[in-house]
């Protein structure tokens, strides 16, 4: 696997597209520093909504680059961070890794999967369709969700664009990954 972070993004308000930085820090248990989203308990409003004790498994959000060139080839020309990522990714494939699984990202953060992102309409406000372009289904019907994965912050470290992307572990039963 030659996988490595293609761009890394960050926001400190709520909004849905997140610009990009030269780098980003991640802490233990926390998330992105200086990420509206970072925190040991839920951030994302819906969620605070229902429930703001709930533990928050969305800290990282990471997207495929391979995600932006299908999007553009469907006329959705859709840069990193546009789609509120924290990490844009190349050379792994995000979608297929177990619940669980351990990356290793630059030298020493850490970030463990804990699921699928869940596309929303605000997809659409980016470009009217694209919601629906994040989305497919597999030879037997079942809905894929392809904007990417989230993950929680297990070591910290710095990450820049460039850095490696080293699988550490994964759980010895494969659990698919579900919507977080």
């Amino acid at each position: 696997m030659n996988a490595k972070v293609v761009a890394v993004s960050r926001s400190a308000r709520h909004s849905f597209t997140k610009p990009n930085c030269s780098s980003i820090q991640l802490i233990s248990g926390l998330g992105v520093e200086g990420d509206a989203h970072a925190g040991k308990t839920v951030k994302h409003r819906s969620r605070v909504a229902q429930d703001p004790t709930q533990p928050n498994l969305r800290q990282v959000h990471l997207i495929h680059i391979e995600l932006h060139h299908e999007l553009a080839a469907a006329g959705f020309n859709v840069s990193p961070g546009a789609m509120g990522e924290n990490i844009t990714t190349s050379g792994i494939d995000l979608l297929a890794l177990a619940e669980g699984t351990r990356l290793r990202i630059g030298e020493s953060a850490e970030v463990t999967i804990t699921g699928l992102r869940n596309p929303c309409a605000q997809l659409d406000q980016i470009k009217r369709g694209l919601m629906k372009a994040t989305l497919g289904r597999d030879a037997h019907g079942n809905l894929i969700r392809k904007a990417g994965v989230m993950g929680v912050v297990t070591s910290d470290g710095i990450i820049n664009p460039g850095d490696p992307i080293v699988l550490v572990g994964a759980p010895q039963a494969h659990r698919a990954l579900q919507p977080v």
